[in-house]
């Protein structure tokens, strides 16, 4: 239902309620010389604010059969094919000695999941060159949401969440807090989250919080089953979203940043739940 996310109406009612108050006290007592209005009119422009920024609409929601929604409002950053080289080590990993320690990601084992497309655990990837491409590879879309656009999150498609798990930097309670348009802050605090879909494959989710966003808040947890276009969470302020599907599967024709085209300098502007970011290859349809 349209209206605001979980977590606004409370400010905004505080702000409104402040702003009224502060109206009507100046009205009927001394203003200060003007300061009591004054300060009722900004606690009524912080409210606007809050409600602009809290701002939860309905979607129109695709019914294509096996295409995947944009998880987030905001500008495609980039589209990559990549291969997964490492992952979040076990205690039999640690066992072997060969863990590589990054003091700002973390503990990394240096080779990728027997089985990489399950998403069992974290993974570290790199850029795959043309004509080197493997059936192990993922696509990975990232969407930058500015300030300005809305924050909930959404499911790309109809599936279980088979994990969720909450990540910050090497050592670090919270962060760290790069700029969301950065490729680096991939590392910042996130929450990753991976879906088996009804075809059977599994798509992973990573909502990144940014230099100002500094709270994400899930919606959805270990053994949900969501729709496609279901809200599945928040990240409040400007932030980021990765979505990673299988590349042997999925074909995208999003234009991002890295494109340059003139018509969309900042990458084609994608809404959540409503805009088609991968199609399913023949033969992959749900």
């Amino acid at each position: 239902m349209a209206g605001l996310a979980p977590g606004g109406h409370g400010p905004v009612l505080t702000m409104t309620m402040m702003g009224v108050s502060a109206l009507i006290i100046g009205s009927l007592i001394d203003p200060l010389a003007g300061l009591v209005p004054l300060f009722g009119m900004g606690c009524l422009m912080t409210a606007v604010f809050f409600g602009y920024f809290w701002r939860d609409p309905d979607r129109p929601i695709p019914r294509t059969d096996g295409v995947l929604v944009s998880p987030a409002d905001g500008h495609a950053m980039f589209l990559r094919r990549e291969r997964a080289t490492g992952r979040r080590p076990s205690k039999a990993d640690l066992s072997e000695g060969r863990v590589e320690t990054d003091p700002l990601t973390g503990d990394w084992f240096p080779e990728p999941l027997d089985k990489p497309l399950s998403f069992k655990t974290e993974q570290r990837y790199e850029a795959v060159n043309q004509g080197e491409e493997q059936p192990s590879d993922v696509w990975r879309l990232a969407i930058f949401m500015s300030p300005l656009d809305v924050h909930v999150n959404r499911a790309p498609a109809a599936a279980t969440v088979e994990r969720i798990e909450h990540r910050t930097g090497k050592g670090r309670r919270r962060g760290p807090f790069l700029p969301a348009y950065k490729k680096e802050s991939e590392h910042n605090e996130r929450v990753r989250s991976v879906h088996l879909l009804e075809t059977g494959h599994r798509i992973e989710i990573t909502q990144i919080s940014g230099a100002l966003a500094r709270t994400v808040v899930p919606y959805a947890f270990d053994g949900d089953d969501v729709r496609r276009g279901q809200r599945i969470g928040m990240i409040r302020l400007g932030s980021r979203v990765d979505l990673r599907v299988p590349a042997e599967a999925y074909i995208s024709s999003i234009i991002t940043a890295e494109h340059q085209e003139k018509d969309h300098p900042k990458g084609m502007h994608l809404m959540a739940g409503t805009s088609v970011v991968f199609e399913p290859i023949l033969g992959d349809e749900e």
